[in-house]
């Protein structure tokens, strides 16, 4: 799909990596569409590159830009939303829209040429390139790693006595779970560890601060079609880095709106639209604009959340239904569908509902048929796997109500579901 939607001329892959056969995928991709080159790289065949071929400075719009300008600049990149429910979004973005990430991160980090940063995010994801931009622009030596495996990956980044590290709840528990099983410290010197893609348990980041050392977890938070909207910083108290997603970034500008559609002020929940120098050129696929923006362009992220005067962000769900497990997005829509075709159930809504271990667990409420016994957890698990429903995406806890709750057009509200069984 993003091959042909993005009219792709050329499609570079590698040979066979972890068991899957990329050179196949992309020939069997190129037979269905005329005029595409595949080129497959081997790893044996790579050229050396030469870094005294760069400029010693940056040049044209990158060498005036500072965090928070706007700046006009010729499209460059396409990245991809998952895809959850529809075909993917693909967002247009240009050099300077991935570089006000890579400034935010430098500026919050206080990121500088004596760090060394441990860049496992993948480049092909926003987040990742972004990172990327940031050592780079601050001169920080990046330790790169072509799959986040921790009985591998956590050596060398301990070889290479990393000052940054991180990525999301995944990587944190593994870091975790690898210093309890150590007799030294793995990371004496990293001072920050890196957090994002889903909202972190508070008591994560306090973990990570007492037993693998610096301030603990600095979160992020951002979408593909605008990253890095807001960024913990160093200075920021224990509270703040726990429960928040730091304050707005360098030239943010940000609205909340109600789930009635009332814009309302600081420290009330509602749907965050965002406008900033960070926003992408609009999508691929013009149609989609409609949808993506508000009338006075400010783009509708889906998140609801909480801005506090102090302009420090706190996600508390996501209007769009999108459960994101191990960093894996998972359709809501997906798994209600089927668990509704089940004789017991006569209403049903799955929401996400933070979890240690995952990042998020999948919980089904349902609503019990007239006369039906209410099944057990194990039932839907085999009620799904035999269904065809992907593993990852069953419902790992279940709960029953009378009834959901609705507002006055029928939409079940699960902004209310989750806060109710977030506290349980």
């Amino acid at each position: 799909f993003v091959v042909r939607e993005s009219g792709a001329k050329v499609l570079v892959v590698t040979g066979e990596w972890r068991g899957f056969d990329y050179a196949a995928m992309a020939n069997s991709i190129a037979i269905e569409t005329p005029g595409l080159k595949v080129v497959v790289v081997e790893r044996s065949n790579l050229p050396e590159g030469d870094p005294k071929s760069l400029g010693a400075e940056p040049t044209g719009a990158l060498g005036t830009f500072s965090p928070g300008m706007q700046i006009e600049a010729p499209l460059r990149w396409l990245f991809y939303t998952s895809g959850t429910t529809a075909d993917p979004k693909g967002a247009r973005h240009t050099d300077m829209t991935v570089a006000h990430s890579g400034y935010a991160m430098v500026d919050a980090f206080q990121l500088t040429s004596a760090d060394r940063n441990a860049l496992i995010f993948p480049f092909t994801h926003i987040g990742g390139a972004g990172w990327l931009f940031a050592g780079l622009i601050a001169g920080t030596p990046q330790v790169i790693v072509e799959a986040f495996l921790p009985a591998t990956t956590i050596p060398v980044l301990e070889r290479e006595r990393v000052t940054v590290a991180g990525a999301g709840t995944f990587f944190h528990l593994a870091y975790l779970e690898a210093q309890q099983h150590a007799d030294h410290p793995l990371f004496p010197e990293t001072r920050l560890f890196v957090g994002g893609g889903a909202a972190k348990p508070p008591q994560l980041h306090y973990d990570v601060k007492e037993q693998l050392g610096g301030v603990g977890i600095l979160s992020g938070y951002g979408l593909t079609e605008c990253p890095i909207l807001s960024m913990a910083r160093t200075t920021d108290t224990d509270e703040q880095l726990s429960k928040t997603e730091g304050p707005l970034t360098a030239g943010v500008v940000v609205k909340v709106v109600t789930i009635e559609g009332e814009v309302v002020g600081r420290g009330v929940e509602g749907e965050i639209r965002v406008k900033g120098p960070q926003m992408c050129l609009g999508y691929t696929e013009p149609a989609l604009n409609a949808t993506g923006f508000d009338d006075e362009g400010y783009f509708r992220t889906g998140d609801l959340g909480i801005v506090d005067a102090d302009g420090y962000v706190t996600i508390t769900g996501r209007l769009k239904d999108v459960i994101i497990r191990k960093g894996e997005n998972i359709s809501a829509k997906e798994v209600e569908d089927l668990l509704f075709t089940h004789p017991a159930v006569a209403d049903v809504a799955v929401i996400g509902l933070p979890d240690l271990a995952s990042g998020e667990r999948a919980c089904a409420v349902i609503v019990l048929a007239e006369n039906a016994a209410a099944p057990e957890l194990t039932e839907l698990f085999t009620f799904c796997k035999d269904a065809g429903l992907m593993i990852q995406k069953i419902p790992e806890q279940l709960e029953i109500l009378p009834a959901l709750p609705r507002n006055p057009t029928g939409k079940v509200l699960k902004h209310e579901l989750r806060k109710k069984y977030s506290e349980v």
